[in-house]
């Protein structure tokens, strides 16, 4: 009988499309393992949001792989010391595992490489995280692209993505190890528990992320070209945490996006600016495997001299959700309450915090990785810098989201910010995302005292924008000289 191999689950967990579980499964039986390594990533483990969501997920991949009369294997510990004593334990010299991109997955990899071949084994990875793998993609020079259109073009002339496997035929080991329990991972927030009715918002596991697929291919995707970019509407897929712990693959995302478009083409435009998006999340993930520094400095060098403030005043109240600017404040709320922020909502509140508030993209990038369910590595320090003017593909430094603007362009009737910010949901549609300008009587009518039940504006935004371009250009002119 042969061996036993071992799966690794890292960022996939489910059991479709896992080209990885498919050569486990045909090597042997399988045991499954998901190991919790507190010191992998160092500064970038799990925050306390995807915390709460690995907890729910690692549940729904164990009920999956029971209904097959299978268990998955809960360890803790440092990852390569964990395989190895699983490895003695079982007698397996086979490790599988779907490839990462992290800046630390390349040395574990390699950690792990020499652990099972020195037991007379290997360590085999196999993609299926992204559609794409970072050395397919190159501009016509070999070297990596580093702006996304040609990038994303690139990626469409290549090669199709294959179609999706199917969730192969396993079997497992009679004998399996010890694993623990759930909640001795102590995943869940307690003292308090704020994540307290995120299970109504939201569904982990790869039953969850299918569903949401299709409820949005079958509901919303026809008006995401220009509907996305209201946030009170439900015209986005919401598929980013399912995306993040690998619930769902990119390429069961496109399979399926794609029969749309052919089934139903007045739906095209839509689609593609849909998959464009997933395009953006693997030109963040090439970008990271290839410059791995990019989470933690700038891409742009000279943005190192960037003079950044150092106001801890200004950054609690954009963390709080009281900056005074209406749809600042209603997304940073939401964000808090639900582990989630709209798009649109996630742009203007980080070009406020780095262009209104001269803040260092890095506490953004930091305190997302800590709220957000959808925290992903590569996708969350490429869209700060880009916001911020020093990443690849920046947004131009000149381009300063007006809040004002875009609370009254893309929540028009007020239905988002109202929802987030009920102190001030009384005032008139004039008057909700500039409540300053608002008269006394009708601050009064609404119930609303600025300074006390609301804040002032803690900049005013002519002023701001002013010295944040003077900033930009200042540094600009630097690097000219």
């Amino acid at each position: 009988m042969p061996k036993p191999a071992i799966y690794w689950f890292r960022a996939d967990l489910r059991l479709s499309d896992l080209p990885g579980l498919v050569a486990a499964s045909n090597a042997g039986p399988v045991i499954p393992v998901y190991i919790l390594d507190d010191q992998l990533g160092d500064e970038w483990k799990f925050g306390g949001a995807t915390r709460w969501w690995l907890h729910h997920s690692l549940d729904r991949l164990n009920k999956d792989l029971m209904a097959r009369d299978g268990k998955l294997i809960l360890r803790r510990g440092e990852t390569t010391a964990t395989l190895a004593t699983l490895m003695q334990e079982t007698g397996a010299t086979q490790i599988y595992a779907s490839r990462q991109y992290q800046p630390w997955a390349q040395q574990s990899e390699h950690e792990l490489k020499d652990l099972a071949q020195g037991r007379g084994g290997d360590f085999k990875r196999y993609p299926g995280t992204l559609i794409f793998e970072p050395e397919e993609i190159k501009t016509g020079g070999g070297t990596p692209f580093k702006v996304f259109t040609p990038f994303w073009r690139a990626c469409l002339k290549g090669r199709d993505p294959s179609q999706p496997l199917p969730i192969p035929t396993l079997s497992f080991s009679e004998s399996m190890p010890k694993s623990l329990e759930l909640e001795e991972l102590g995943l869940l927030p307690t003292r308090p528990n704020w994540a307290e009715g995120w299970e109504t918002l939201w569904c982990p596991g790869e039953a969850g992320a299918e569903d949401a697929l299709q409820a949005f291919l079958a509901s919303h995707v026809s008006d995401y070209g220009e509907g996305r970019d209201f946030p009170a509407q439900p015209n986005t897929s919401r598929l980013s945490p399912h995306l993040k712990f690998g619930e769902i693959s990119p390429r069961q995302i496109w399979a399926a996006a794609q029969h749309l478009k052919h089934a139903e083409p007045a739906t095209a435009a839509s689609v593609d600016k849909f998959l464009a998006e997933i395009g953006w999340r693997e030109f963040c993930n090439h970008l990271v495997a290839q410059f791995p520094a990019m989470p933690d400095r700038a891409f742009n060098s000279k943005f190192d001299h960037f003079p950044w403030g150092d106001n801890e005043e200004y950054l609690s109240a954009w963390q709080q959700g009281m900056t005074g600017y209406p749809i600042v404040d209603a997304g940073m709320r939401e964000l808090w309450q639900t582990g989630f922020m709209h798009n649109r909502v996630r742009m203007v509140v980080a070009s406020f915090l780095t262009k209104h508030l001269l803040t260092h993209w890095r506490h953004g990038e930091e305190w997302f990785w800590d709220c957000l369910l959808d925290a992903d590595l590569a996708s969350n320090a490429c869209s700060w810098q880009w916001v911020g003017g020093s990443g690849a593909d920046a947004s131009p430094y000149f381009r300063i989201f007006n809040p004002i603007a875009q609370g009254e362009k893309f929540d028009k009737t007020g239905e988002y910010t109202r929802k987030w910010v009920p102190e001030i949901a009384e005032l008139p549609d004039k008057y909700l995302h500039k409540p300053w300008e608002a008269p006394a009587l009708t601050l009064e009518a609404a119930g609303v005292a600025l300074g006390e039940t609301y804040p002032q504006p803690i900049v005013d935004h002519k002023a701001a924008r002013e010295t944040a371009l003077i900033a930009y250009a200042n540094l600009r002119a630097q690097f000219s000289e």
